[in-house]
């Protein structure tokens, strides 16, 4: 009988919470359009409204400020763009995004290529606070976008002193919140972001819904679908009724579990103190504040996809870094911008764990990994020796 596969890629996304599926079963019987104003309609609507007020009340937010989307990347692309401002303020005319931040982010939004800047890291991914100042000083107003916690590394970038210095300077502030909503509490006034973006998969929730959560005093950003008054004019289309409640449910579990974490980061250690057995092993980012749940490592002469594949044939789903490549096992652009050479680069796993990761399914992956390593490795040097 084969044994139970281990699931260690929740960064890519998660299983889905049976809050969440019970949520969503009981909305697919509300037959109701949601900008209806007969007795169907205001049913939909209340569903909507009730899940709208879960994920506020888990990012500390009014209801009023969240805008439902299809998920974390039409967040991002909602938020960057240009003429956003504060009552009484000079809207952004231009673009800084982190060298580490997500594909939707680093694409840019509604921003043309002149007006975008890359802010660069340290060796941990953090961003440059006098760099961010210097790119900050004397220039047109900006729209700054710096993520929560990277999606590869886990690690954590200090938002409030970010928001500090780019709110001095005239600025506004976008966090990608999508990796760490869930894992760590995240408060949108706590941490002075202006926009936040969040996704119900990275919680328990379904795919193909997120929100994105405009701060008080803002205008804009300008909707990125027009045609309806639907999300009070902010995002035109009829919503998402099913996977909306479905993501309030989630956002409800998500924030009572909160403390769970804890757990999750013990076993985070027991990993890679395991990992770090075979001692040509780095884990990236291991210097920086991180998620409890995520680890991205490598070593030299190791290829990601290559071990990817290994794990899998053990019965272990782990990733190579970001999901969102079609499928395509790359070079970590996050990686390559901590520093790294491409040997590393091209070497990076991310493991991620969740709250119904066990001890046994650590011990299973380590089991895996010091099986896998010393072939994988020689196999990948032996690969490097043919190519050249």
């Amino acid at each position: 009988m084969a044994r139970p596969r281990v699931y260690l890629d929740w960064n890519a996304t998660t299983p889905l919470r049976d809050e969440a599926r019970a949520a969503m079963l009981a909305a697919m019987d509300a037959v109701g359009n949601p900008s209806s104003v007969h007795a169907e309609g205001r049913q939909a609507r209340r569903l909507v409204e009730d899940a709208r007020a879960a994920v506020a009340a888990a990012v500390g937010a009014e209801a009023r400020q969240v805008v439902f989307t299809s998920g974390g990347t039409e967040a991002n692309v909602q938020a960057l763009a240009p003429g956003a401002t504060r009552k009484g303020g000079v809207p952004a005319e231009r673009l800084i995004v982190s060298a580490v931040e997500h594909p939707s982010v680093m694409a840019a939004g509604r921003f043309s290529p002149e007006a975008v800047t890359v802010l660069a890291v340290d060796r941990n991914g953090i961003v440059d606070p006098d760099r961010l100042r210097t790119l900050l000083a004397g220039g047109r107003p900006a729209l700054v976008s710096v993520m929560a916690a990277n999606n590869e590394t886990g690690a954590l970038q200090p938002i409030g002193g970010i928001a500090e210095i780019v709110h001095d300077a005239g600025g506004l502030l976008h966090v990608d919140a999508v990796q760490a909503f869930g894992k760590i509490p995240i408060d949108i006034n706590e941490l002075r972001a202006d926009l936040l973006s969040i996704s119900a998969h990275k919680i328990g929730g379904p795919k193909g819904v997120g929100a994105l959560v405009i701060g008080d005093g803002l205008t804009g950003p300008q909707p990125l679908l027009r045609g309806g008054g639907q999300e009070l004019s902010r995002r035109a289309g009829t919503e998402n009724v099913i996977g909306i409640s479905g993501f309030g449910a989630a956002a409800r579990a998500a924030l009572s579990g909160l403390p769970e974490m804890a757990k999750v980061d013990e076993l985070r250690r027991i990993l890679e103190a395991g990992l770090r057995q075979h001692n040509d092993v780095i884990v990236f980012a291991e210097d920086a504040p991180r998620l409890p749940n995520t680890v991205l490592f490598g070593a030299p002469g190791l290829r990601a996809e290559t071990a990817v594949i290994g794990f899998d044939l053990e019965g272990i789903a782990v990733s190579s870094g970001s999901a969102c490549s079609s499928g395509k096992v790359q070079p970590s652009h996050v990686v390559e911008a901590m520093g790294f050479g491409p040997e590393l680069t091209r070497s990076a796993i991310r493991i991620s764990l969740g709250w119904s990761t066990t001890e046994a399914d650590i011990d299973r992956c380590l089991q895996a990994w010091k099986k896998l390593a010393g072939s994988l490795i020689k196999q990948s040097d032996e690969t490097e020796v043919e190519r050249f």
